[in-house]
């Protein structure tokens, strides 16, 4: 089972804003605060994120394939997450929609630094 799943970024604190804002309607907040990482989610919920600066110094990149899906409770969340990315200055990667079957319906965006991510629901 997946604990947490983190995300580079070159500037933790303007890439913080972005994920306050999404994580925030998701009902989490902060649950770690360092100078080089930030964590959001609930101690013992569900897996939470990361943003984090490179441990090795280097400038974080973006891995081709690579996504964070954040599950959402219905479309009118999923809307809302991809409406607030996007206002936060994340770039679209596919508007609100079905997906394949008609089961499976999410928005794409990505973060400030590039980080690929969706909203979707199942069911």
């Amino acid at each position: 089972m997946i604990g947490y799943v983190t995300v580079g970024t070159n500037d933790l604190e303007r890439g913080a804003k972005f994920y306050d804002a999404v994580c925030g309607e998701l009902g989490v907040g902060r649950m770690m605060d360092f100078d080089s990482f930030i964590a959001w989610g609930v101690p013992g919920g569900g897996a939470g994120i990361g943003l984090t600066k490179p441990f090795d110094g280097q400038p974080a990149t973006v891995g081709n394939g690579v996504m964070v899906a954040l599950e959402a409770k219905d479309k009118d969340q999923v809307q809302r997450l991809y409406d607030i990315a996007l206002a936060n200055g994340g770039t679209c990667e596919g508007p609100p929609g079905p997906r394949g079957d008609e089961g499976f319906y999410a928005a794409y965006f990505r973060d400030l630094d590039g980080n690929k991510l969706n909203a979707f629901i199942m069911g």
